[in-house]
């Protein structure tokens, strides 16, 4: 539910939606540059599709966003691919990859579509980043038993990298969550792009030490992005589908906050632990140079 390009440096997985993103919190987000990666594909005769800017990249029916001159932007498919050959599963919902063109950028964004329906933002104002911090440590806490039961590494949550943020003019929701695994730290950046009929995750995969660096560029592309028309989030009408949980759930997890306070939480642990191999193995692999075996 990230990410996810990726877990040990960095790990994320992109499942972007629900139960995965829950647990993939405690994950950071690392990789090599996506253009390190196409090279990497052009050896493996993949073909990677990329519109490179200065021009407008559209997502499907969803969106748009604008790619700036230094920029590159490959649709699902090049995204599934890309993603495929960093040994990361594929949700089959997303929807693009941008990037800088060069070749040694350390950076990427991935955009997911989650088809939710209409998330209604009432909770604004109420976003407890305490008890909401509560919840995700619980929850990783949850996560850590079967870890340990498996002889696999367990997550700390360190706290708020960037507490939970709502931009009504925007409609989007910004966090980012700051966590240790191995002795290693770990950045989770996520944001939300609320629309009419679901969310587009936008999820920036940098390494911890260089997220303040890449923020600038990242926040500069998405005030590029838009729904397309009959989509926007102002554009909700009566009789519209809407999600069955709110802002706050978005940040715990979706469906997963859903499915725990359903009882649901115990029999989903394989899941979890789906969400943390994925996530697990990519960090010293992507960041690190060299291919690590996958467990």
């Amino acid at each position: 539910m990230l990410s996810n390009a990726v877990c040990a440096v960095g790990r994320t997985i992109w499942h972007g939606v629900g139960l995965l993103v829950m647990v993939s919190l405690a994950c950071g987000t690392t990789t090599h540059s996506a253009g390190a990666q196409e090279t990497e594909a052009k050896q493996y005769g993949i073909p990677i599709d990329w519109q490179v800017g200065p021009t407008k990249a559209r997502m499907g029916d969803l969106a748009e966003i604008r790619v700036p001159a230094g920029y590159q932007f490959t649709g699902a498919a090049g995204t599934q691919k890309l993603l495929q050959l960093m040994e990361n599963p594929v949700a089959g919902n997303e929807v693009g990859l941008l990037t800088p063109t060069d070749e040694d950028a350390d950076w990427f964004v991935v955009f997911e579509f989650q088809d939710i329906g209409y998330v209604k933002d009432d909770e604004r104002d109420q976003l407890d980043a305490d008890a909401i911090l509560k919840s995700i440590r619980d929850a990783t806490e949850q996560a850590n038993e079967e870890r340990r039961r498996r002889g696999w590494a367990t997550m700390e949550i360190l706290g708020w990298e960037r507490p939970p943020s709502y931009d009504v003019k925007t409609n989007n929701l910004t966090w980012a969550i700051r966590a240790r695994s191995e002795g290693e730290l770990i950045v989770n950046y996520n944001t939300r792009l609320l629309g009419r009929t679901g969310v587009m995750s936008a999820n920036l995969v940098v390494s911890p030490e260089k997220l303040a660096a890449a923020l600038p560029e990242f926040d500069s592309l998405l005030a590029g992005y838009a729904f397309q028309p009959g989509k926007k989030y102002s554009e909700f009408r009566a009789g519209d589908r809407v999600a069955k949980y709110g802002l706050a759930a978005l940040v715990t997890g979706g469906a997963a906050a859903v499915a725990a306070k359903a009882g649901l939480f115990k029999k989903l642990w394989k899941l979890i632990v789906v969400a943390v191999v994925g996530a697990g193995a990519l960090v010293k692999k992507l960041f690190g140079g060299g291919k690590q075996s996958t467990a």
